[in-house]
This record gives structure tokens, C-alpha cells and sequence, in this order.
């Protein structure tokens, strides 16, 4: 059991990209990704997720022994990957409620069950609402839009606790983050991982890892991680930047 990610090469318009990235994720474990900008991050955020714009030139993804390396985002969905957004969409006249009861029923569908009562639905919603210190209102505006940088990333969380995927994948969820929306967004990050879910998030920043506490750090460096550990290498990074990671 686990999100496998094989020698994975990854190209845009013929310019590589990653050259041949390798990660496994256990369940319950959280990896962070560090790495300067245009190293290859994103990339491979988006990549795990199917996006389009992306061609695979080799390796493979697989989910729980799974290969999904051919497949759409729909149907990596439903084999138990979520990708949270760096830059979440605006989405006029659908409130979060019902974007979330609708994706949840998806995926419920493409697993053979009936779609979830809404009476259900709605304990759940509001449970993960507390979970994230997020006001009931907040279900019923519309998804992302007039939201506040902190609001749409807690936003995401919150569709990560409720879709309750098999492994996350976080794409700078921390960015634009006052110190407050910090602290619930990777409170948030840390209880769900508890529940024996596997995360991989990318960050520019240390403070996040202080209070997400992540079990291993990787460097990534021209599409290629070139040094993995615990939290001594955000340490390191805080102190050298990556002049010392970049051979």
C-alpha cells in the first residue's frame, strides 16, 4: 500500500522537466518537497494529478499497486488522489456545499455505491468545518469566490477532509498564509494524516514544517531530488539555501 512514484520523466512543449523523479508514500506518512523556483515542483504535483498539459516520457505513477500513469484525473480521483491547488479557481453560482456533495457522489458512483444522504453529508461537512475553524457560512458562498488567500487554501483542506482521498497532494498550500490560517491549515494537514493518509506537500518555507512536522524532507533541484532526510535539511536550507544542493 502505497502512492509510488517510478523514475518518472516529465516534459511541456519537448523542454524535460523532471528527469526522473522516485518517491514512495506510505500511508500516514507526510513528505515535503523544497526547492527553488522552476525546479520541477508543481510539475510534479500536477503530473500525479493527469494534467494534460503534461506529457509522461517515462516511468509510471502508481496508486496502492495500481498503475495510473495513463490515466485521466477523474479517474485518479477515484483510485484515491487529490490535488490541492496552489491557485484554487473561482467558480460563480456553485457553492462549496454543492461542488463538494457532487464530488463526493462522483466518486462515490465510480465505486459502484449510492449517492450519500444529504443528511449525512451535511454531519460531515460540519464536522470538517470545525475541523478547520471555518463558519457554517462558508458552505453556502460560492466556491473561492470573494474568498480571502487564506479562506481558499483552508478551502482546499477542507475538500481534501471531506473527498477523504487515499493520498493528498498539496501544491504551496501555505502560500499567502497569515501566521493564524498557518497554524488551522496545517492543524488541518496533521490531523487528516493522522488518519492513516498519505501526503505529499510542496512548500517554499519552513515555518509550515514546524507545525506539520513532516516525516521526510526531499530537495528538489532541476527536475531531479537530490537529497532527502528528516528535519535537520529544512534546517540546513534555512541557514545555506540550496547553493549546497545544487552540485
Amino acid at each position: 500500500m502505497s502512492l509510488e512514484i517510478d523514475e518518472l520523466e516529465i516534459s511541456i512543449e519537448e523542454e524535460k522537466i523532471l528527469q526522473g523523479v522516485s518517491l514512495e508514500i506510505q500511508p500516514g506518512e507526510v513528505h515535503a518537497i523544497m526547492g527553488p523556483n522552476g525546479s520541477g515542483k508543481s510539475t510534479l504535483c500536477h503530473s500525479l494529478m493527469g494534467s494534460p498539459e503534461y506529457t509522461v516520457d517515462a516511468g509510471a505513477v502508481k496508486v496502492d499497486g495500481e498503475d495510473v500513469t495513463e490515466d485521466e484525473p477523474d479517474e485518479r480521483a477515484v483510485e484515491g488522489l487529490f490535488l490541492a491547488f496552489q491557485y484554487p479557481s473561482e467558480i460563480q453560482g456553485v457553492t462549496v456545499a454543492d461542488f463538494l456533495k457532487e464530488a463526493l457522489d462522483a466518486r462515490r458512483e465510480e465505486r459502484g455505491e449510492e449517492p450519500m444522504p444529504r443528511s449525512d453529508f451535511q454531519e460531515i461537512l460540519e464536522e470538517k468545518l470545525g475541523l478547520l475553524e471555518m463558519d457554517s457560512e462558508y458552505a453556502e458562498r460560492y466556491l473561492n469566490t470573494g474568498f480571502s488567500g487564506g479562506e481558499k487554501k483552508k478551502n482546499e483542506i477542507l475538500q481534501m477532509a471531506v473527498l477523504d482521498p487515499e493520498y493528498a497532494v498539496l501544491d504551496e498550500v501555505d502560500s499567502g498564509l497569515d501566521i493564524d490560517a498557518l497554524q488551522t491549515v496545517a492543524k488541518g494537514i496533521r490531523e487528516l494524516a493522522s488518519e492513516e493518509r498519505g501526503v505529499l506537500m510542496v512548500t517554499h518555507y519552513q515555518r509550515i514544517l514546524e507545525h506539520v512536522r513532516p516525516d521526510y524532507i526531499h530537495v528538489m533541484v532541476d527536475g531531479e531530488i537530490v537529497e532527502s532526510g528528516g528535519p535537520e535539511i529544512a534546517e540546513q536550507l534555512e541557514e545555506e539555501g540550496y547553493e549546497p544542493f545544487n552540485g
